[in-house]
């Protein structure tokens, strides 16, 4: 095939890269070593991989110090929810049933935030969370869930910084056991 821009190649390969049968025989000049597709096994040993010098280079280029969160949702709408829950991975059942209730309210789905369990990152910084979820709403649901390096945040008191709107209230055994404390929640989040 015969191409005259060869930028047209990424829109082609789509970053795939593909062997042709001729090829998978050859061996590698950098580790002498030959492609998994002629590599043969006797058959009583346990299947081993070959790893390939772009296989190398790719493994080092993943590895980062960024942290890594495990969260529940799609954060569409960098909606970020700080909770604690240290026997569940992410939210109890039930209080992620009364939080998606309170979200429709508001217009939000589930696939719009994300509910990240600070039991999980207590050693986070505020300013690595800030930068993986880029959040513009963000509530954090009791004095537990407050992340390290946030500052002082007035209790049910709603306040806009400079990219982001947070509501600090309670969490939701607090609420579970107060009605006042339920009304005081929905009332700062009507207006979040």
């Amino acid at each position: 095939m015969k191409v005259e821009y060869p930028q047209a190649y990424r829109f082609i390969l789509q970053d795939d890269i593909y062997l042709l049968e001729n090829d998978k025989a050859i061996k590698h000049p950098i580790s002498g070593s030959t492609t998994p597709a002629e590599a043969t096994e006797p058959q009583n040993s346990p299947v081993t991989t070959i790893e390939t010098p772009i296989q190398q280079i790719v493994q080092s280029i993943v590895t980062t110090d960024e942290p890594v969160f495990n969260y529940l949702g799609s954060n569409n709408q960098n909606f970020l929810i700080l909770v604690n829950y240290p026997s569940d991975q992410h939210i109890s059942t039930n209080h992620l049933t009364a939080l998606e209730n309170i979200l429709t309210r508001k217009g939000f789905a589930l696939a719009d935030v994300a509910i990240l369990n600070m039991h999980n990152y207590r050693s986070i910084k505020f300013a690595a969370m800030a930068a993986f979820f880029k959040p513009t709403r963000m509530v954090i649901m009791g004095k537990d869930a407050l992340p390290d390096g946030i500052g002082n945040l007035a209790l049910n008191k709603p306040m806009q910084g400079k990219r982001t709107h947070v509501l600090y209230s309670f969490s939701f055994d607090e609420m579970m056991s107060s009605s006042d404390n339920k009304r005081t929640f929905w009332e700062n989040m009507k207006i979040l």
